[in-house]
C-alpha cells in the first residue's frame, strides 16, 4: 500500500504558438482519502471559476457571454467526476497500486490537468533508474 501521493492541478494554453503550462496548485496527501479529497476539491474549485452565476454582482454587465454548443463544457466534466462514485473507486485503486492518475478536460482555449501518483511509486522509479543507468 502506497502512504503518501503527490497531487498537481496545471491549466495548459497556447502562447506564442507554444504550449504552456501554468501550475494552479500542489498538494502532497499524506493518505490515499486526502488525495481523492483534494482532486475532487480541485476539480470542483475549477467548475466554479469556469461556471460562475452571471447574475452575481461581481460581474459587469456582460462580462460573460456563452460559449458555443460545440465547446466542451468542463465545468460539467469536472462535477460529474466529483459525483461519479465509481470513478472515484477507479483513481483509488490506480493509486493504491502505485500507478499515476490523470484527469483531464479541455475546452476550446484550454486544458485542465489533475495529476496525483504515489510518492513511493515515485521514489521507486527513480531508484530503479539510478540503478541501471550505464556509467560509460
Amino acid at each position: 500500500m502506497h502512504d503518501e501521493f503527490l497531487c498537481h492541478v496545471t491549466g495548459y494554453g497556447i502562447c506564442d504558438g507554444r504550449r504552456i503550462g501554468v501550475p494552479l496548485g500542489t498538494y502532497r496527501a499524506p493518505t490515499l482519502a486526502l488525495a481523492l479529497w483534494w482532486l475532487r476539491d480541485r476539480a470542483s474549485w475549477i467548475a466554479d471559476r469556469l461556471d460562475p452565476q452571471p447574475e452575481a454582482e461581481y460581474f459587469p454587465a456582460g462580462a460573460l457571454a456563452p460559449v458555443a454548443a460545440t465547446v466542451l463544457d468542463v465545468p460539467a466534466v469536472m462535477r460529474a467526476w466529483c459525483a461519479d462514485l465509481y470513478q472515484q473507486d477507479l483513481v483509488a485503486d490506480e493509486l493504491a497500486a502505485g500507478r499515476l492518475v490523470r484527469i483531464a478536460a479541455s475546452d476550446d482555449t484550454t486544458e485542465y490537468e489533475l495529476l496525483a501518483e504515489s510518492v513511493d511509486a515515485v521514489r521507486m522509479h527513480r531508484m530503479a533508474s539510478a540503478l541501471f543507468t550505464p556509467v560509460a
